[in-house]
């Protein structure tokens, strides 16, 4: 994951030169012989493909995998089913670790196919959703996401991995509470420090890889929140005021409260001529008691239908 988020911060205009950052990924991609994963870099980021260097990769990537398949051809024949899945994992793992995302994924697959073993199954699940969150892959996730069973550890772990997913579909409080569940007892560290999850949990969403496409509506929303809980205070108040308290100028003030109260999002109104803002909070029994009429009809309409079929 810390590939993902080096990559993301070279897509940023702040740091698209950072050479710093860059050199940080691409002593990544070396220590690993990530040939795959650096050609689709290159292509990406439009940088100068060094051939020199992808030669070498791919001839560490071509001898590692001949062992590997070596190692597998030895189990299958000599061997038994339990060595046989090893060898085939072993490789499966050496294929994500170059950024090769088919190549992994078809031996992933495999490999579930010859698991029985309920909790290997769901291990090889968690690399199948480390694999669509590191390349954003929202139906690799959802497939995967789904998986039911194994033990409490891994049911555990589970729940952080559809805690971030929601995070990238900006389902903020399913989040949040699949967060807290798990915040006393992480161990996905393969996702992430413990740090960074306690992070995620206290924010739900901040400017990062993850979160980036999402931060203008949770700035949004955030803005929303904070003139309701002020106008929750005061059944009138003047727009100096409120900009003053935000830090902002009138003119800002006003037009970004007539936007949300044309929305639906703010009960109140504004009064032009006196720049005054004045709250119109639905009565709640009022609204308790429009909510009991529809049920009410609800529920009459059934029993009508009901009767109908007995009286048939």
């Amino acid at each position: 994951m810390p590939i993902a988020q080096l990559k993301f911060l070279l897509t940023m205009d702040g740091h698209r030169q950072d050479a710093k950052v860059k050199t940080e990924l691409m002593d990544a991609i070396k220590a690993n012989n990530m040939a795959p994963y650096y050609e689709g870099l290159c292509k990406e980021l439009k940088w100068q493909l060094d051939s020199d260097l992808l030669s070498k990769m791919k001839k560490a990537n071509e001898e590692e995998l001949k062992r590997l398949d070596d190692v597998l051809e030895d189990a299958e024949k000599n061997l038994g089913e339990s060595e046989i899945r090893d060898a085939m994992m072993a490789k499966a793992e050496y294929l994500i670790r170059i950024g090769d995302k088919e190549g992994a994924l078809t031996a992933f697959r495999k490999t579930y196919d010859k698991t029985v073993a309920l909790g290997h199954r769901l291990d090889i699940v968690f690399y199948l959703l480390r694999i669509g969150l590191f390349y954003m892959d929202s139906d690799l996730i959802t497939r995967n996401s789904e998986e039911e069973g194994g033990d409490w550890d891994r049911r555990n772990r589970l729940k952080v991995y559809q805690g971030l997913y929601c995070v990238a579909i900006r389902d903020f409080k399913q989040a949040a509470e699949l967060f807290l569940d798990t915040v006393s007892t992480f161990t996905s560290y393969e996702l992430m420090d413990y740090k960074t999850f306690v992070t995620y949990t206290v924010y739900v969403c901040m400017i990062d890889w993850l979160f980036a496409p999402h931060y203008r509506y949770y700035v949004r929303e955030m803005r929303i929140q904070a003139y309701s809980q002020l106008l929750e205070s005061y059944r009138s108040l003047t727009l100096g005021y409120m900009a003053e308290a935000f830090g902002v100028s009138t003119e800002f003030i006003d037009q970004e409260l007539s936007r949300f109260i044309a929305a639906g999002r703010l009960h109140c109104k504004i009064d032009k001529v006196n720049e005054i803002v004045e709250t119109n909070r639905p009565d709640s029994k009022n609204w308790q008691y429009q909510e009991t009429i529809k049920k009410g009809d609800l529920l009459l309409n059934r029993v009508q239908k009901l009767s109908r079929v007995i009286n048939m």
